[in-house]
Formats: C-alpha cells, sequence, structure tokens
C-alpha cells in the first residue's frame, strides 16, 4: 500500500515453486489457543492439497452455511479500498466507519496506518475514532501497518529497530479493541531462500511476543516478493512457532517479481492452515457480477475446506467502477456465495 499495486495478470501469471523442506512444529490458525495437533493439520493440509489438484472446479453457486445463521464467515471492509479517494481529500480517515455503514451496511472494518500515520500513540484522537465507530455499530478487526521498517532486515539491529518501531501500532490496535496487526515480511531480498525465512521469522518472533502480550495476534499478508510464495510464508510461519502468529491470504497479491507470480489458488491454500484473516481482491466483475481476475467459488471452497471461519475483508483495487461501486459488486459476490442452498 501507498504504491501503486502491480493488476494482477499485468506481467503474466506462472506457477513459482521451490521444493519443500523439512517440516517444522506448526502454529494453530486460531487466535491465541493451541487446539489442533501436528496430525490434524497434516489431514486438513492434505485436503487442501486434493482440492488444489482437482482444479477446485466451480459447481454449486453456493457453499452452503457453517452456522445455524446461515453464514459460515462475515464481511468486513479493507480501509485501502477508499485509498484514491482518501488520497484525494475526497473522504478522510474519520470518514470511514461512517462510510462503512451508512453507504455499505457493514459493521467491521480493517483500517491502514498510513492514513492516520501520525495518530499511533495519541489517544485522544484513537478515542474519539472509537467513538466514532461505537456509534455507527462499527468494529475495528485490524490494523494494516506498512513503512515501519523491514522485520526481515539483513542487519540484526535494523531488524530490532523494524520490530520496534510496530509497538505503538500494536498498541493503537490493542486500544481500538481490533484481534491483529497485519505486518510485511519484507527481507530485502537478501540471502538464499531458507536464508530469507529465518530472519523473516525472527523479526516476526519478537514482536508475536510483543503482541501477544497484548491478547493481539501478530499475522503476515502475502504483499509481494518472497511473502508471496506460498510455500515460503508457511515456512516462516512453522519457524515462528507461535500461536498468535498467522496469516492473512489475500486473493490477489501473488507477483514475486516482474513477470514471475505465484498461482494463486495454491498459495491461499498453503497461508489457510495459518489463516487469522482473509483479504477477498477484487479488481473488475462481468455483466453476472463474477470477479474477472480470481474464481471467487473457487477460492471460498478452499477457505471453507480450511475451517476458517473468521472474516473475509473486501479490498476492490479497481479503476474501472468507481470505489463506491467496486466494493458493492464485491460485497454482492460474497453475499451470494456465503448464501446457504435452499
Amino acid at each position: 500500500m501507498g504504491i501503486r499495486k502491480p493488476r494482477l495478470g499485468e506481467f503474466g501469471e506462472i506457477g513459482f515453486c521451490l521444493p519443500r523442506k523439512a517440516s517444522h512444529p506448526v502454529p494453530n490458525d486460531s487466535p491465541m489457543k493451541s487446539n489442533h495437533s501436528r496430525r490434524e493439520f497434516l489431514v486438513r493440509t492434505s485436503a487442501l492439497g486434493a482440492l488444489w489438484a482437482a482444479g477446485c472446479a466451480p459447481g454449486p453457486a453456493h457453499l452452503g452455511a457453517g452456522s445455524r445463521s446461515g453464514r459460515w464467515f462475515e464481511i468486513s471492509l479493507a480501509e485501502w479500498s477508499y485509498h484514491r479517494a482518501i488520497f484525494a481529500q475526497e473522504m478522510t480517515h474519520l470518514d470511514f466507519p461512517l462510510v462503512a455503514r451508512r453507504d455499505h451496511g457493514l459493521g467491521a472494518i480493517e483500517l491502514v496506518n498510513q492514513f492516520f500515520k501520525d495518530k499511533a500513540t495519541d489517544r485522544a484522537y484513537l478515542a474519539d475514532y472509537q467513538r466514532r465507530c461505537d456509534g455507527e455499530g462499527v468494529a475495528i478487526k485490524l490494523i494494516m501497518c506498512d513503512g515501519e521498517g523491514a522485520l526481515g532486515d539483513p542487519e540484526p539491529t535494523k531488524r530490532r529497530q523494524a520490530v520496534e518501531n510496530h509497538y505503538p501500532w500494536a498498541d493503537a490496535a490493542k486500544f481500538l479493541g481490533a484481534h491483529s496487526l497485519r505486518v510485511n515480511a519484507e527481507t530485502h531480498g537478501v540471502g538464499s531462500f531458507e536464508e530469507q525465512q529465518q530472519r523473516a521469522a525472527d523479526g516476526l518472533a519478537q514482536l508475536s511476543d510483543y503482541c501477544g502480550r497484548l491478547g493481539l495476534n501478530c499475522i503476515v499478508e502475502n504483499h509481494g516478493h518472497l511473502s508471496s510464495h506460498g510455500q515460503w510464508l508457511a515456512g516462516v510461519m512453522r519457524r515462528v512457532n507461535r500461536p498468535n502468529c498467522g496469516t492473512l491470504p489475500d486473493f490477489g497479491n501473488f507477483l514475486i517479481q516482474p513477470g514471475v507470480t505465484y498461482d494463486r489458488y495454491q498459495g491461499v491454500a498453503e497461508m489457510l492452515p495459518f489463516a487469522k484473516a482473509v483479504s477477498a481482491k477484487s479488481y473488475d466483475f462481468d455483466a453476472a457480477g463474477n470477479c474477472l481476475e480470481t474464481d471467487y467459488v473457487r477460492m471460498l471452497r478452499l477457505v471453507q475446506a480450511a475451517g476458517y471461519r473468521g472474516w473475509i475483508g473486501i479490498e476492490y483495487e479497481g479503476e474501472t467502477l468507481g470505489e463506491r461501486a467496486g466494493i458493492e459488486k464485491t460485497r454482492q459476490l460474497l453475499e451470494r456465495i456465503r448464501a446457504p442452498q435452499g
């Protein structure tokens, strides 16, 4: 965030896989709990792999219900969906919870730190923001944190500084009642595949320990470079081995380098065992309201098969539709697929 993200398919799409390494202890995908055995993890991962290998061809229009309410996931709205309006000063960060509720009927939001970059420690501002959310019946689910340094920096002192730079945002997330702080696993591309895994895991473990003391999850989004390589990021999670450290699989961020993208369905499947949030990325839609870049039925089959029952955040980045219209198209698509059969 903060720079234009490449559109999916802009550089073509090819699989980019390296051989799997020896397995490591695997953290659970439920926040702050330790209730899944390694055997259960392997069973779930095998099921996901089978779905992916089979192509997960679209079938019925609905995936079925996961609760008596008929909803197996709830829908939140990522603030980045309105980044053009905010950058153009057509709306402000303070407007966002009102827009989420009044324009889209959504009661949960995901904040982006760059839209209130100087307010992390301003408790009066944060309290006012919380009052606005409470007044609209809107819950803050997480803060997406960028620009605070590389948690996998090659230099240990810089890596430690990056960890500490995230502390105010973790404190702000706790103050606002969020369940997670979303961070990046940036390594500057220095070192081997495994060396970069180790450095990213070191920084994430340190930050996860701090977040854990606050009762927060520390979660990583596939956000470019090796973080968009599903096997690499899953390996980082195994190395961190903290119950509150997980992933935020994004349906669309799989550009590793210009001309090289990772298969999005494989990548999401590999990250889902560690998922504590999910991002529904969208750009363009056909006349029937289906996303052109991502087969949402196929993707949500993977999400459901993984046992994920949390929030899925809308993150519209298209340019053909206005931001409000694109968000609505994404919401309608998610609701249509989520609806119980019959």
